[in-house]
């Protein structure tokens, strides 16, 4: 297997493009690195194609292994041969290799091991033979032997069909045929697994039959857990007789002999006794496999706009986090997150006293610190802290100055306990680092998100279900991603946020932070050099992503890379600009002079001379300002008020394979299934149509207050 050659396949790309990455990846380039920093070696290939391209050459190297693993075991069995070699050259998954090597694999002790250490190989290979002279029972009659184990001839004749049986179950080209036959026709059954139990979200599955081929990836894990739960079972239902006809293919002659009726036994059994049960498993961790990379792929796709979602900036911001028992946490912070004011009020099930106390408490803060902005959480008592602000909003008059938005506290309670938020607020009590987290993450999104388990985020599907370390490695990068997109303050910015930049371990994040304590801010990126454990391979992956605003030369706040600053400074000198002059004009003026041109006269390639041109011409953009700003609230919607037929407009929360779940103010989200979507055309996938941040206009389809289930859609009402 050439791997380069099936990269190129598989991504329609060239293979001097494959070459570059693999050789950069190689070398310890990091994914953000390469896409930035190296475009003109790999043809500016996307982060997304790279990271694709990076796990799947992961995944053909992994193959590559275990078909040399596999070779050099055959071969320490005696039993490698040039056409063994050339079925493994052959396999392209992991599955056919293991089909390969199953003759030969050392196994427990089976029926068919025991027969023939009870000398039965020679009669099994009599009947194979199916010779109309061989009396079976006659044969049989000369390897009965009490020692050995053999009373009659009918336990020689059964060892024998014990060893063909076998024989027949570890024929790969069978398993392959009989594979394909699952994959076209398989049928999927589920029932409950008793009659008693009670209605469930697994009710639905009762009594249900779906082709294996069709069935969904959301159906296929809710199907798993239900099973193991114990609420489920579950069976793979092919047609048994077909089944066990392809195994007596080629093996059963048409003409029949005395022993052809032992061969075809034999071969049935196979089917039922050692095929089916382990096809049956295989083709379960296939669907699995599939239905969990599909929910790790969604889940990666709902959190990067999640954690792109454009920071409201320059407003000192109020935070409540709502409780009963515990109170509402209150927090006030100031333009840069920094904490102002903490309190703990009761607005809610302490009677009128304590919610007059509540609103002067409130009042005050607002009024003290000129808060502009608040974040509500959407936890216990949400509804009625929401209920409770805008009634302070409007005895204040504040409808139009002071705007909230009710905010995801999904890991804000992780983040409080941990031991990052020990250290970052020693002084407050875990449920107000709750209440700072949640202010922090309306002002800042990405730079707070990312203290937290992107699992615990909540904009997953069966997150609980899928395999950790492939989910977490997606994940991670997504906030890699996502993290050296923007940018990042190395002085101001946490160790959390530091440790996803690239070639910035948590060490090396630890030792920036202490540098900056020890010796002030930094004042240019030459003296990130000077941090411990910060050597010339980390500095050239992580210089580039980390920005310095305020230092004396502009480019040190842009994503130019200190090894392209003689680029920089020579198309500034070409057009007579310093780096100040430049703001706003100097990517107009290089694109006039013509980019290709000018990247001959430089020296220096093209697509990094644009991406020059753009950062200076803009020091410091942050890429999310240029995104819609979330909508703020003034007023609270009760989900009585919900009427069908209602138009709304709301912010999409969640995207599933079965639709996506829409936040419209009622502090329950509506779900606007894939049917609902889009009108006059079939959608595959709702990520087609909506993501995670998404504003959209949505109608009222249902609304169940008992049960607190609300049905929207996005196909406008008569069309």
């Amino acid at each position: 297997m050439n791997i380069t050659q099936m990269l190129c396949q598989e991504f329609g790309i060239a293979p001097w493009q494959v070459e570059a990455v693999i050789a950069l990846l190689d070398e310890g380039a990091t994914l953000p690195f390469i896409a930035r920093y190296r475009k003109e070696q790999h043809g500016s290939l996307d982060d997304q194609q790279l990271r694709d391209l990076s796990d799947r050459l992961t995944a053909l190297r992994n193959i590559e292994q275990r078909r040399n693993e596999v070779s050099e075991s055959l071969k320490k069995l005696d039993v490698w041969t040039e056409e063994l070699q050339a079925s493994l050259d052959a396999c392209v998954t992991l599955a056919q290799i293991e089909d390969v090597y199953r003759p030969y694999r050392p196994k427990r002790r089976t029926r068919a091991s025991i027969a023939k250490e009870r000398g039965l190989e020679p009669l099994a290979a009599a009947l194979l033979l199916q010779d109309a002279q061989l009396d079976p029972v006659e044969a049989a009659e000369g390897y009965v032997d009490a020692e050995k184990g053999v009373a009659s001839a009918e336990e020689a004749l059964q060892g024998a069909m014990d060893i063909i049986a076998e024989m027949v179950s570890d024929d790969a080209a069978l398993r392959g045929r009989l594979k394909d036959y699952y994959h076209r026709d398989a049928v999927i059954e589920t029932r409950l697994a008793k009659d008693d139990i009670e209605d469930t979200v697994y009710t639905m599955y009762h009594d249900h039959k779906e082709p294996m081929r069709m069935m969904p990836g959301h159906r296929v894990l809710a199907m798993d857990r239900g099973e193991k739960a114990g609420v489920l079972k579950v069976d793979v239902v092919v047609n048994v007789e077909l089944a066990q006809r392809m195994c007596r293919f080629g093996r059963v002659q048409k003409i029949a002999a005395p022993s052809t009726e032992y061969v075809a036994r034999a071969c049935d059994d196979a089917y039922v006794r050692l095929i089916a049960p382990s096809l049956d498993t295989e083709m379960r961790n296939e669907m699995t496999d599939k239905a969990q990379d599909a929910a790790i792929r969604v889940f990666a796709m709902n959190l990067k706009p999640l954690l792109m979602a454009p920071p409201v900036k320059g407003r000192v911001t109020m935070a409540l986090d709502p409780g009963y028992a515990h109170g509402c946490k209150v927090a006030v912070v100031d333009e840069t997150g920094r904490v102002l004011d903490t309190t703990v009020i009761y607005p809610v099930q302490r009677g009128q006293k304590a919610l007059e106390v509540a609103k002067t408490t409130v009042t005050q803060m607002i009024r003290r610190h000129d808060v502009t902005l608040a974040a509500i959480g959407n936890g216990t008592a949400g509804r009625e802290t929401e209920q409770f602000f805008a009634d302070v909003l409007h005895e204040m008059h504040l409808g139009s100055e002071l705007g909230y938005m009710v905010v995801s506290e999904a890991g804000a309670s992780v983040y409080s306990a941990s031991k990052a938020a020990a250290d970052e607020f020693p002084q407050y009590d875990v449920n107000i680092r709750s209440a700072i987290s949640i202010a922090r993450r309306l002002q800042d999104p990405l730079a707070e998100l990312v203290k937290i388990d992107p699992k615990a985020i909540g904009v997953g599907q069966y997150q609980h279900d899928l395999k950790p370390a492939e989910l977490d490695a997606a994940l991670d990068g997504v906030v890699e991603d996502c993290v050296n997109a923007v940018g990042v303050d190395v002085n101001t910015a946490s160790v959390a946020l530091l440790s996803h930049v690239a070639g910035v371990n948590k060490t090396i994040a630890n030792n920036i932070v202490t540098y900056r304590e020890e010796n002030g801010p930094f004042t240019s990126r030459a003296q990130l050099k000077k941090v411990p454990r910060l050597g010339p391979k980390a500095f050239e992956q992580c210089a580039g992503f980390l920005r310095i605003p305020g230092a004396k030369d502009l480019i040190e706040n842009t994503g130019v890379h200190p090894e392209s600053y003689a680029a920089a400074k020579a198309l500034l000198k070409t057009f007579s600009l310093t780096p100040a002059q430049a703001v706003d004009k100097i990517h107009a003026m290089a694109e006039q002079h013509g980019f290709s041109s000018l990247a001959a006269e430089l020296g220096v390639g093209e697509p990094t001379l644009r991406d020059i041109a753009a950062e200076l011409n803009k020091p410091g953009r942050d890429p999310r300002d240029e995104l819609p700003q979330p909508t703020l609230r003034s007023d609270v919607m009760h989900m009585e008020d919900l009427k069908p037929g209602m138009e709304l407009t709301g912010t999409v929360r969640n995207v599933t394979d079965f639709g996506a779940f829409v936040d419209i103010g009622v502090h329950q989200d509506g779900l606007v299934h894939i049917s609902q979507l889009r009108s006059g055309r079939r959608v595959n996938h709702p990520s087609e149509v909506v993501r995670v941040g998404d504003i959209v206009t949505v109608w009222v389809n249902e609304v169940d207050v008992k049960r607190k289930r609300i049905s929207l859609t996005m196909r406008k009402p008569g069309k």
